[in-house]
């Protein structure tokens, strides 16, 4: 669960109150909620991601979660909108960088950012590329440039160091400067992004006295012109206290140096959360810091709730059934009788199957047997037709010689008595 509070302009050096009542509270997550975004151009439109791997995006004007993406299988790391807020780019536990559509979840492109096994975060540049940090197999700090479509073929990757804090990049689209913040470190680093090679150069470090546990980046309108800040961080240490680091450009001119203030994302949305939510994209809406900054007037947030959502549908406490949950439920049943009536069918045909195969098994056994039992006679009859023939001609051959000396006593006795 969130909540949004009232915030409230005037002396940034004064502490005004703590902020106890909310707006309204955003209810959806099962699990912590570890980050909030709000959308760069659209009104009213939040970003949260918890521990339960579901990044959800909200109308905070009525109250409602526009839609789910459950495109993470493990622990959501970052989330960073593109400079008109079209597209999503995320970084996860299991090493991926991801591009989405915020609108339907759809994955465009993913990728490997970093080998190592402990946190990655990246972020757009306002050209559109993307810059990451994370570590190596080696467990060295490391930060790369990459375009989208090659997210997987980095322009540039370079090692810092071998420190283990997760290093958190600020980004200031105005300079095109970006600044390395390491937790537990005691140093802000700060790189340009260029077109030349190496794309980004290295500038300076700032060096502090103790570690920070956080650190926070004031939007370019917050900065003072009149003495050429262009950034300002609210850094949290050990002990506890706020610190305000602001970052200057050293001019001895007092007018306005055009050349570090150009015209910043002002405070007020390009579009409405109903515009954005049906497809239209726009730039910020830029202002001229020339005259400092002047807050414009706003009207006091009103949630009204919306009669129909279609996350309302999926309650996450599960404990009260609505109809539709009903419907549900009588669809799943007939659909799991329909199954449970496909397998008993399956499994009759499983037992008919096998059945038919120990037949064949059988049929295929008297076969063989029979087939062996005919060689055995054909063998026993070409034996008998090649004895009863030896016989015959043995008969044959005994049968001549009585033959002929009966013939010769025929003969002899049709002689003439003077003829023997």
């Amino acid at each position: 669960m969130g909540s949004i509070h009232r915030s409230l302009s005037g002396n940034l050096h004064e502490l005004l109150w703590t902020m106890t009542e909310s707006v309204v509270d955003l209810v959806y997550h099962q699990r912590r909620v570890g980050m909030v975004v709000w959308h760069p151009t659209a009104n009213n439109i939040l970003l949260s991601a918890g521990s339960d791997n579901i990044v959800v995006i909200w109308n905070v004007g009525c109250g409602e979660a526009l839609s789910t993406i459950d495109a993470h299988p493990d622990i959501i790391y970052s989330c960073c909108f593109n400079w008109d807020g079209s597209l999503l780019l995320t970084t996860c536990k299991d090493k991926k960088i991801r591009i989405i559509n915020p609108r339907d979840g759809e994955v465009f492109e993913e990728a490997t950012s970093h080998e190592g096994s402990k946190a990655t975060r990246a972020i757009f540049l306002r050209n559109g590329l993307v810059f990451t940090t994370g570590f190596s197999k080696r467990s060295e700090r490391q930060y790369s440039l990459r375009a989208p479509g090659h997210l997987d073929d980095p322009i540039t990757m370079v090692e810092l160091d071998s420190s283990n804090g997760v290093m958190f990049p600020m980004y200031d689209p105005d300079t095109n400067l970006v600044y390395l913040c390491g937790k537990g470190d005691s140093v802000i680093r700060y790189f340009e992004i260029t077109p030349e090679v190496p794309f980004v150069h290295y500038i300076n470090t700032f060096q502090l006295p103790d570690p920070q546990r956080g650190i926070g980046m004031m939007p370019k309108r917050g900065v003072d012109v009149t003495t050429c800040e262009i950034t300002r961080f609210y850094r949290l240490n050990n002990s506890g206290f706020c610190q305000i680091i602001t970052m200057t450009v050293p001019r001895k001119s007092e007018l306005f140096q055009e050349d570090l203030y150009p015209d910043t994302p002002g405070d007020i949305p390009a579009v409405t959360a109903e515009e954005w939510w049906e497809g239209q994209n726009k730039d910020p809406i830029l202002m001229s810091l020339k005259d400092g900054y002047q807050a414009t007037q706003k009207s006091e947030l009103k949630v009204t709730k919306k009669k129909t959502n279609i996350l309302d549908k999926m309650p996450p406490t599960g404990k009260v059934k609505s109809e539709e949950d009903g419907k549900a439920t009588a669809i799943s049943s007939e659909a799991l009788e329909k199954v449970t009536e496909v397998s008993k069918v399956n499994d009759d045909l499983r037992k008919r199957i096998d059945e038919l195969q120990t037949e064949m098994k059988k049929f295929k056994a008297v076969f063989l047997k029979q087939e062996n039992r005919i060689r055995t006679l054909e063998n026993k009859v070409s034996e008998m037709s090649g004895s009863g023939g030896t016989n015959a001609s043995t008969q044959q051959q005994q049968q001549a010689p009585s033959t002929l000396t009966a013939n010769t006593v025929n003969n002899n006795c049709d002689m003439a008595p003077d003829e023997v």
